[in-house]
């Protein structure tokens, strides 16, 4: 399993030593040397491999220099989570800490590429009732056990077309907070259709967070999120996001976009909501069936990288000019980080994180829903199916053959269950792509922060 991974961006030769996390900035010198090192090759056997290429004292040198840095625990750092990972695996159940409620099963948009059909997730189309919605919040209190901070994503479809019922939770989870000593962080996605200055200022006052969509330039956004007459929406829902980031004092939310084989050049969507206005940006690569017009091809790997290197640039010249925004994608804690199980696990789909359908049913997570192998239950009854969540407990970046020498496996944490699931048929499994766009975005990552240091 190797333990550092060296490469070269914007100018920058990084060596990233992958399980202390540490981050180098190095010469030439070192950055031929270490791989050397790692492979074993003695002072000598070196100095002979790069003759020619530097001096014997240059050599000397950076072999001082990273041997100091290897007995500071800084380079070529052993695996420290593999040992102990059986204890991870067996640890107690975790509690579910986080609810997202699909609280429309319904959407007043046609978005070509949309995974939940509409609005349908193959099923049928339907609004979550206030009793249901209750009684997930209950089974939320019942199910935390001493964990005071939950979090209930408010999603769809459109959860805008279920507004009253939102809001009467919203009431219901504050009214529960005393009684149980419990503090809800409400959160919703929004499509912006149905927006007005009520709901904003609602939201302003109760949600911790707003996601609003849209997918960038308007002939873009327009080709792939259209009403089902087959106007596009742009016009409609751009002022309101507009409004509402301003509202909001340009934080605690996303503009999240999503592109596609149709716009590989979509830094240029990036950028165009950035000079909207917008700070907090988040446009990720669809993930859809190969056989889909739409759907990013591996022969649309380089085209992306280039993207992400340009986009990483340009990120840091507008920091530097005062106009600097966020990019999910690029954002990584390279002081703190997630806790180790985190790390090792990931989002906590299917144990810490459940989906709850209108009717009441429990899935792992928003995309597992109408998968009916993955029912785990409802809210009347709780988790009947706790197989399925051992599942997930027991799917870690050590269970999964991809992962395990995979440089940025404590940074994506193993990725999506759902799409390991629907791209390999196991939860375990990889979706390549994604691995390669994942590994593309560490990369640009670590690097803004070189920059910036």
């Amino acid at each position: 399993m190797k333990l550092t991974h060296e490469y070269r961006s914007n100018g920058y030769n990084i060596v990233l030593d992958i399980n202390s996390g540490s981050i180098h900035l190095v010469d030439d010198v070192a950055y031929a040397l270490i791989p050397l090192m790692e492979e074993g090759h003695s002072l000598k056997e070196c100095q002979e491999e790069l003759n020619g290429l530097f001096s014997w004292d240059q050599i000397s040198s950076a072999w001082e220099e990273c041997t100091t840095l290897e007995h500071q625990g800084m380079l070529f750092t052993k695996d420290p989570y593999e040992k102990v990972v059986s204890d991870f695996v067996l640890r107690p159940q975790p509690v579910v800490k986080a609810l997202c409620l699909h609280i429309a099963h319904d959407c007043n948009l046609a978005c070509r590429y949309c995974f939940a059909g509409e609005g349908e997730y193959h099923g049928s189309r339907g609004l979550m009732s206030y009793e249901t919605g209750k009684k997930a919040l209950d089974f939320l209190i019942a199910s935390s056990g001493s964990r005071k901070n939950l979090e209930v994503d408010f999603f769809g479809g459109e959860p805008l077309l279920n507004w009253e019922t939102v809001k009467a939770l919203v009431a219901y989870g504050r009214q529960m907070e005393p009684v149980y000593d419990k503090r809800f962080r409400f959160t919703l996605t929004t499509n912006g259709v149905g927006l007005n200055e009520e709901i904003m200022e609602f939201c302003n006052r109760e949600m911790g967070n707003v996601v609003l969509s849209i997918d960038g330039r308007k002939e873009i956004h327009d080709r792939m999120r259209p009403f089902r007459s087959g106007k596009g929406s742009y016009d409609v829902v751009l002022p309101k996001f507009l409004r509402f980031a301003e509202l909001r004092g340009q934080k605690n939310y996303y503009v999240r976009g999503t592109f596609t084989h149709h716009n590989l050049d979509f830094a240029e969507d990036v950028l165009h909501l950035a000079d909207l206005g917008f700070r907090l940006i988040s446009v990720e690569p669809v993930v859809a069936p190969s056989a889909a017009d739409y759907a990013i091809k591996e022969e649309d790997l380089p085209r992306i990288m280039e993207q992400y290197d340009f986009l990483a640039q340009e990120m840091i010249r507008r920091q530097k000019e005062g106009r600097g925004f966020q990019f999910f994608h690029f954002m990584i804690d390279l002081e703190g980080g997630p806790c180790v199980y985190k790390r090792l696990s990931g989002c906590g789909s299917g144990t810490e994180y459940l989906a709850v359908t209108p009717w009441g049913d429990l899935y792992p997570c928003h995309q597992f829903v109408g998968e009916e192998q993955f029912l785990m239950g409802n809210v009347e009854t709780g988790v009947t199916k706790p197989e399925i969540a051992q599942q997930f407990a027991l799917c870690n970046v050590y269970a999964k053959p991809e992962c395990r020498d995979c440089f940025a496996r404590f940074y994506c944490s193993g990725g999506c269950a759902a799409n390991a699931f629907h791209f390999s048929g196991d939860i375990r499994g990889n979706y390549r792509i994604g691995c390669e766009l994942q590994r593309k975005r560490t990369e640009c990552a670590i690097m803004i922060k070189a920059a910036q240091a």
